[in-house]
């Protein structure tokens, strides 16, 4: 199990990417961090593993 923003999910093996894409994230509006550590844009085919803690923040522009 995952915990992606306080909540467990069942996706360990899936990468970066295709957690993001499954939420309907894209990726250029989006910061990821795993275990307290940002994770650089070019690293999102990283599969997640078991216990990995994920925060994901969406940026939204707006005036």
């Amino acid at each position: 199990m995952v915990t992606i923003n306080g909540e467990q999910k069942d996706c360990a093996g899936m990468t970066v990417s295709a957690l993001l894409a499954s939420m309907q994230l894209l990726p250029a509006r989006t910061a990821v961090m795993i275990g307290g550590e940002i994770l650089p844009k070019a690293s999102y085919d990283r599969p997640l593993t078991d216990g990995d803690e994920v925060e994901i923040i969406g940026f939204v522009g707006g005036g």
